[in-house]
């Protein structure tokens, strides 16, 4: 898993990628440049994943000899729906079999990715057939075992252990039983860890302003199956240049696809209205890349034409890789696999702006029917991802924004009503505490951030202090403008030195931008009173009206920038994962 960037410190030019490299002192990825790519399809990391199985103990399904097991890969979508990802070969005469073939998944952070395994005993008069082929309802079905990919990931040795079971159905009763057990064996592709560093610089570029010269980026892209170009990677802006020079660029393996795979180099002019213009681009692998730097060349960068590509405008400006270089580095899996805990903090506002929680139309009504609320559905879906990279599984939750019973206006205080922790047991507990709440404080306000940042700073702060390697991830969901806008960015900037992220749900339909704000995608970086600019971007905001009727949920929405930020803190400070 990896990402690319080059990034120089505020204003303009703090418009860089997630860190990717130990030696790159980047800062966040939420900018006008990232604003440009996400509307172009940019999304989060990835990483490929091989699965390795073998079984023990299986139920003995043959009379005269051991079963033949073959085992059968599927994801589960959110529907229930199986894909089947792939089969292994039939292992002749065994009850603990261990299959060669491997398997390959996608890992995406910000997604529930179930697995389901089926063991099946293979027919003597299918042996010689290809098991591709093999209509599954013909053989013996021995068990099945499910888990989320996610918990097979955070293992110190990325192994698991499942028992399989009979569902009633294959065995004619209604008692499912054990029959053995399923080993799930993970491994991340090497090519997930390799990054090569590039160092690129253009010549004679063209001036696209009226009275300055250009302020140029690069913004590279792999070309998928469809044809259509997605971004994954953009260089710092340069202002005033016409033969810039970029910061080291760090490009994942994985991500590209391959050497050989074709990639688009294209330089922008950097506009703050995020319209940047188009100065040229180039289509090189990274083996052609690898072979400029080699030769000391340049290639000549074009513009497509109206007409098509058959009549590409060829510019004077030139692209030049004044450094290529290939090597291994930590992934996000490796300090999770290392220890690294992801600890998960909620915080709900419960200012009166959210209306009266016994009345429908309030956005904190409990429905009888047990749909969830908008503030339920965002800690479900959030806390259904992060759940998996915390062990113990105690989560810090706090509300804000109302008078508990015989006191003040609070803008923090402990969900679950003590005066002395704020932890509650799992996602079910933040739930509870929540639905109690409701009925044990007053609705009230101003809406403020502040309070609940400095309080879940602090908590990282003190881990820190204890040498404890976890990284703490602070959900906040509101419906409101927030009336502490300064404080909260004072904040914000001060807890960018800490393992700290910050998700912000915004429920109902109010106006957000100054959530935007915070978030920074389509400005600059955070700054304090005292004129200090946040170390790294750190908050991450969706409404949630925007993706409700979308494609892509709300927590892939929030999650997707978490791993660069999480590796953007760790490789920065140089802190490496536990072996």
């Amino acid at each position: 898993m990896g990402n690319c960037c080059s990034d120089v410190a505020g204003g303009r030019a703090a418009v860089g990628g997630g860190a990717s490299s130990q030696n790159n002192p980047a800062g966040g990825p939420n900018d006008a440049v990232d604003f440009f790519l996400t509307s172009r399809g940019y999304r989060g990391l990835f990483s490929q994943i091989e699965l390795s199985l073998s079984a023990s103990n299986l139920r003995d399904g043959d009379v005269l000899s051991k079963s033949d097991p073959m085992a059968v890969v599927y994801t589960k979508g959110r529907d229930g729906a199986l894909q089947e990802l792939g089969r292994t070969e039939v292992v002749l005469n065994s009850l603990n079999p261990k299959w060669i073939r491997k398997h390959t998944v996608t890992y995406y952070f910000e997604v529930v990715q179930t697995l389901v395994f089926r063991v099946y005993d293979v027919d003597t008069q299918f042996h010689n057939h290809d098991v591709k082929l093999l209509k599954l309802d013909e053989q013996q079905f021995l068990g099945e075992a499910t888990c989320a990919l996610s918990e097979i990931v955070t293992k110190s040795d990325w192994l698991l252990t499942l028992d399989l079971e009979r569902i009633a159905e294959s065995i004619g009763s209604n008692r499912p039983g054990k029959f053995g057990a399923l080993t799930v064996h993970a491994e991340e592709s090497v090519s997930s860890k390799t990054t090569t560093e590039l160092i690129l610089r253009c010549s004679d570029l063209e001036s696209r302003d009226l009275f300055s010269r250009s302020d140029p980026f690069l913004v590279i892209s792999k070309t998928v199956e469809s044809g259509i170009p997605i971004p994954i990677c953009k260089t710092e802006v340069l202002k005033n240049d016409h033969n810039p020079a970029w910061k080291p660029t760090f490009l994942n393996i994985q991500q590209v696809g391959g050497k050989d795979s074709p990639l688009i180099i294209e330089c922008f002019n950097f506009n703050s209205n995020g319209k940047h213009d188009l100065l040229g681009k180039v289509q090189k692998s990274l083996a052609d890349l690898e072979k400029l730097h080699s030769v000391g060349q340049g290639e000549h960068l074009f513009l497509t034409t109206s007409s098509g590509h058959d009549h590409d405008k060829v510019l004077k400006s030139q692209l030049y890789v004044d450094k290529f270089s290939e090597r291994v580095q930590h992934t996000f899996l490796d300090y999770l696999s290392g220890g690294c805990q992801l600890n998960f903090m909620a915080a709900i506002d419960f200012t009166a702006s959210n209306g009266n929680p016994r009345l429908p139309d309030s956005l904190h009504y409990i429905d009888p029917s047990g749909r969830p609320n908008a503030y339920q559905r965002a800690i479900l879906e959030v806390g259904e991802v992060l759940q998996f990279y915390d062990s113990d599984k105690r989560f810090p939750a706090w509300g804000f924004g109302a008078r508990p019973i015989d006191a003040p206006v609070s803008h923090c205080f402990n969900l679950n009503g003590s005066s002395h922790y704020c932890e509650v047991e799992g996602i079910q507990g933040i739930m509870t505490a929540y639905t109690s709440a409701l009925f044990n404080v007053s609705l009230a306000g101003p809406t403020l951030f502040g309070p609940i940042i400095s309080a879940a700073a602090h908590i990282a702060a003190q881990s820190l202090a204890n040498n404890h390697l976890k990284y703490f991830i602070l959900l906040i969901i509101t419906d409101g403008v927030i009336t502490d806008l300064q404080e909260t960015k004072d904040a914000i900037v001060k807890a960018s030195d800490l393992p700290l992220s910050i998700l912000i749900v915004g429920v109902g339909g109010a106006d957000f931008k100054e959530m935007e704000i915070l978030d920074a995608d389509k400005g600059e970086r955070l700054e304090s009173t005292s004129g200090r600019v946040a170390s790294r971007d750190i908050v991450q905001f969706v409404p949630l009206r925007d993706v409700q009727s979308g494609e892509i949920s709300v927590v892939q929405s929030l999650l997707a920038e978490l791993p660069s930020q999480f590796l953007t803190y760790m490789r920065t400070r140089e802190i490496h994962p536990n072996t």
